[in-house]
């Protein structure tokens, strides 16, 4: 006769990593490309998760047991002729997305787009646009190919639900997903826009811009002149749970808990730690 079976607790998760930087001309020719999004992974029912499919499976967790947290950091805009910095993977349990593939520059030395949750866009040069970096697998989109027509604008960062856009005058990023797993609508996980000159081109909507903002993984946008590329913003990891329950939350997290409708709500913006309840 088997043992009593210990209790176990349903969690609604919404786990995104941090956004990549842009790139920047490099000393090339071409114009610095969008940073890709941060990998984009939800349960909430109704609601899409990254790459374009529907929710994955909620998490079961026992009672009395505990589970690692991370959340990941955006991703350094380009300096010089390397290529947008990757962002880093968050966690929740056995729930990892990855970081966002970093934008590439005009230089040669960084051509080539990061790959990632949600990819980085292609550099530019004279001779013709490179590819974009792919997406990983039901996290986010490819990244847009720089363009081969002058003035040779950047690639779009890939977003978690669109791929980037590739134009001459820079292409926009890739386009976010919206949850409202907190009971309000918010778009998170945009690409950042390509370079069109100075300047980066529209990000994709939900953080995703000329710098990625915090705790959306937005992808930060790419710079036509000697400016460093936009950093990408951090990612978030948000757990929804019966309210009856309790965590203990390690010292090395940041977070914040509201109540409504039967559930809390619990969103780690920075750190790493383990929680227990």
């Amino acid at each position: 006769m088997s043992g009593p079976t210990a209790k176990t607790v349903l969690f609604d998760y919404l786990v995104i990593a941090g956004g990549a930087g842009g790139g920047n001309t490099g000393g090339g020719s071409g114009l610095g490309a969008g940073g890709g999004a941060g990998g984009y992974r939800s349960s909430v029912t109704g609601e899409n998760s990254g790459g374009g499919i529907t929710s994955e499976d909620n998490i079961f967790i026992a009672v009395g047991s505990s589970f690692a947290v991370t959340v990941g950091g955006g991703g350094a805009g380009a300096s010089g002729s390397v290529k947008g910095g990757q962002g880093s993977p968050s966690k929740f349990s056995s729930v990892i997305a990855n970081g966002g593939g970093g934008g590439a520059t005009g230089g040669a030395a960084a051509r080539a787009s990061g790959n990632g949750g949600a990819s980085g866009g292609g550099g530019t040069e004279y001779a013709g646009g490179n590819p974009g970096g792919f997406g990983a697998s039901y996290q986010g989109f490819a990244g847009g190919a720089g363009s081969a027509s002058s003035p040779y604008g950047g690639g779009g960062g890939g977003g978690a639900s669109a791929v980037g856009a590739t134009s001459a005058s820079g292409g926009n990023g890739g386009a976010g997903v919206s949850s409202s797993i907190t009971g309000s609508s918010v778009g998170r996980a945009g690409g950042g826009g390509g370079a069109n000159s100075g300047t980066a081109s529209d990000g994709g909507g939900g953080g995703g811009g000329a710098f990625g903002t915090t705790n959306t993984g937005g992808g930060g946008g790419g710079r036509g002149n000697t400016s460093n590329g936009g950093n990408g913003g951090s990612g978030v990891v948000i757990i929804k749970y019966p309210d009856n329950i309790t965590l203990a939350i390690g010292g090395g997290l940041t977070s914040s808990t509201a109540t409504a409708g039967g559930f809390k709500v619990t969103s780690f913006t920075a750190g790493t730690d383990t929680v227990s309840f």
